[in-house]
């Protein structure tokens, strides 16, 4: 069980971990990319200058074919003049409220937006003509329906060659119906589950996301949203562009969950550095890391985030419908992640090594061991920085002398520079899960020896702070020290800083 569920498992109603927002895109490997294009047009004895008038007959089709669906569903298609005039979000929800969640077509959007485009260049140095990516702009379509299998959906369509498809479900509605198709009952507000019956069957469910299904449900959609396609002889290529995935913890009141948010959220504000976001996420920084990476805190109307950013990847923590903490880690490029896995070299033979993971829907199954493996790390890492109340009374001991087999070991200051190094390097949130050694030790606090570094282990074990388990040289926080570690580094980072920061004003 993890730490922070341990902790306060008579306050807690559930856990359930599952896909929430999963975008993905569809490619037509025929005509994704110019030099695709220009083949095909050649192929088909198309001029590369006759590729707009190529392209104009599908545009029409696809415009028809959309008042077509939208005549049969008996829904307007709603031209957005102006973006971020509202969100087609909150508009969905309140046509769903009038007509019901039944499955089928629910709403039609139109918009010009930007896309990718072709256009003939002839090159006359080397005397032939070929096709440029650039950029334009043509009307979209976004299509709302309710799937009997995932729920709400939407597919955009744009009506210009390359006709890159972006679909979009979430996994709290695909696990809904499921549930109810299991008969198991449950109460849902938004994208969260407040309560269901039987939280160890949902979990299970919630780990059975079939990336075979998805394909299916892919192709049909694209079949009947966008039936051009059928075409180009290889069809659409489904890679993943954006995915979240969420840990739900569930309170049974919001009178003990608030206090407890209210404290942790503003406490990792303080006592999370950017070196510690790139263990959150399973990856090690080191000095060739050139992106973005840091912490950021925000009030919305909703609650309050803090939201851990490495790239494109980030991990975040926030509050859902005031009774529930939310882990959520989110990606808008799976190959941040590695995984072992045979690949292919150039001279053919095949290598098991560890690489960036495939962006295809194929790699949903080790995408979601690796996003839930995250959340765990950083919910474990919530335990270290719990409400401090229960250890203030244990920095006394902690700050005393201790004796082992006659030796007097001196006790812990968090106003020294190493022994606050050493606090801020035990509070990383790997060592929650996967323990710690020696050398753990020395790759943080560079100035130690190998010597030190076991004096340290020494001193921390002597005052009951860590505990070695079997056989192996490795450590963990016991809950003694979880608490003193929460209360010293929260006294000193979010209250002492601050407070000789003001005076010095």
């Amino acid at each position: 069980m993890n730490p922070f569920v341990k902790r306060h498992q008579d306050k807690i109603t559930g856990v359930l971990s599952c896909f929430d927002r999963v975008v993905i895109t569809g490619t037509l490997p025929d005509i994704c990319y110019a030099g695709a294009m220009a083949s095909y047009l050649s192929y088909h004895k198309i001029r590369l200058f006759d590729y707009p008038r190529w392209a104009e007959p599908l545009r029409d089709e696809l415009r028809e074919h959309a008042e077509h669906l939208a005549l049969k569903a008996g829904v307007e298609i709603e031209f957005i003049r102006r973006h971020k005039a509202f969100r087609k979000e909150d508009r969905i929800k309140a046509i769903i409220a009038d007509r019901g969640d039944h499955p089928g077509l629910v709403h039609i959007f139109s918009a010009m937006e930007s896309c990718t485009a072709y256009r003939p260049w002839y090159d006359k140095k080397k005397g032939y003509t070929t096709l440029k990516t650039t950029s334009g702009k043509c009307l979209h379509y976004y299509f709302y329906f309710i799937d009997e299998s995932f729920g709400l959906c939407y597919v955009r369509v744009p009506t210009w060659a390359p006709f890159r498809l972006q679909v979009y479900f979430n996994g709290h509605h695909w696990l809904a119906q499921r549930l109810k198709n299991a008969g198991i009952p449950f109460q849902m507000a938004d994208n969260a589950f407040l309560s269901i019956a039987d939280p160890k069957r949902a979990q299970t469910l919630a780990n059975r996301l079939d990336a075979k299904q998805l394909h299916q449900r892919l192709n049909r959609w694209a079949k009947q949203f966008c039936p051009i396609h059928q075409r180009f002889r290889a069809g659409y290529h489904w890679s993943l562009m954006q995915v979240e995935f969420a840990t739900d913890v569930v309170f049974r009141l919001q009178d003990e969950f608030q206090p407890l948010y209210a404290s942790i959220i503003r406490t990792a504000v303080h006592a999370s550095k950017a070196d510690n976001v790139a263990p959150f996420l399973g990856r090690k920084l080191n000095t060739a890391y050139q992106d973005e990476i840091g912490n950021d805190f925000s009030t919305r109307i909703q609650g309050t985030r803090i939201r851990h950013q490495m790239g494109p990847t980030s991990i975040k923590l926030y509050d859902k419908a005031s009774i529930m903490a939310r882990v959520e880690c989110t990606t808008n490029d799976v190959s941040f992640f590695k995984i072992h896995r045979w690949v292919e070299q150039r001279d053919g033979w095949a290598q098991w090594k560890l690489a960036p993971l495939r962006k295809n829907i194929y790699s949903l199954r080790d995408l979601r061991k690796l996003m839930n493996a995250a959340n765990e790390r950083y919910l474990a890492y919530m335990a270290t920085i719990d409400t401090p109340s229960a250890g203030l009374r244990d920095i006394d001991k902690m700050s005393d002398r201790a004796k082992n087999q006659g030796r007097s070991f001196r006790g812990f200051n968090l106003f020294l520079e190493q022994d606050h190094r050493l606090f801020l390097t035990l509070g990383r949130g790997e060592w929650s899960i996967s323990g710690f050694r020696a050398a753990d030790l020395r790759s943080y606090m560079p100035n130690l020896s190998p010597g030190q570094s076991s004096y340290l282990l020494k001193r921390l074990r002597t005052h009951g702070m860590i505990k070695k388990i079997g056989h192996r040289y490795k450590y963990y926080l016991t809950k003694f020290g979880r608490r003193v570690l929460a209360a010293a580094l929260k006294i000193r980072e979010y209250v002492v800083l601050p407070t000789l920061c003001a005076y010095n004003v």
